[in-house]
């Protein structure tokens, strides 16, 4: 869209200095909820399960690319106010934080303002907490959209797709990756199934 503003290489660099001058003190951590955790963006020196209070995954956020198209928009899963999200921090290489964030920086966002922002959010762990970088919500875009219910989520689901994929396949991965892990987040749980019938309605049980 010509009327988008997009990150140029520049802007990506002067976002993440600006960013980083706000890092506290010690290793640099990533909360991942999503993708992150089977694809990661990194080669991280650890990763254990935290919990974020105050937080949720939402497929909030409205998209035209990736996996979705300007003729059939898909929807971005983020982190959104509310509720609990239970995740993993990833822990960055200490010396190679400016370079791993480079790529997740250009792999997180787009366009300007970002839809999907950057911020340090407290992350509970077993026995401790930490502050980690996680991207949530922007509410202020205009892509942002909050008050989806869970079939009109699965219908935008069960038939969007881009370049990267499917929204029905980044759902399925991700339930996957949690599963494996032992994490059950009823939200997703509940789209996968209503995703999956809308798929078999549609194209049969193949």
């Amino acid at each position: 869209d010509p009327a988008t503003s997009v990150f140029s290489e520049k802007d990506y660099d002067d976002h993440l200095q600006e960013f980083l001058s706000e890092k506290p003190a010690g290793s640099v951590y990533v909360f991942a909820y999503g993708s992150l955790i089977w694809k990661p963006a990194f080669d991280h020196a650890g990763m254990v399960r935290g919990t974020a209070q105050g937080w949720r995954r939402s497929f909030c956020l409205r998209l035209t690319r990736f996996r979705g198209t300007a003729q059939q928009p898909g929807l971005m899963m983020a982190l959104d106010r509310g509720g609990t999200c239970e995740g993993f921090v990833q822990q960055l290489h200490e010396g190679r934080e400016y370079e791993e964030l480079q790529k997740l920086w250009r792999r997180e966002m787009t366009m300007k303002p970002p839809t999907n922002r950057p911020r340090w959010i407290e992350v509970k762990l077993e026995n401790s907490s930490v502050l980690a970088i996680a991207f949530t919500a922007n509410p202020k875009r205009p892509n942002y959209a909050a008050d989806l219910s869970p079939g009109e989520i699965s219908d935008t689901l069960s038939i969007a797709c881009g370049h990267w994929g499917s929204g029905a396949d980044y759902l399925h991965q991700t339930v996957n990756a949690l599963e494996a892990a032992g994490i059950h987040d009823p939200y997703l749980w509940q789209l996968q199934e209503l995703v999956a019938e809308r798929i078999i309605a549609r194209c049969g049980n193949l």
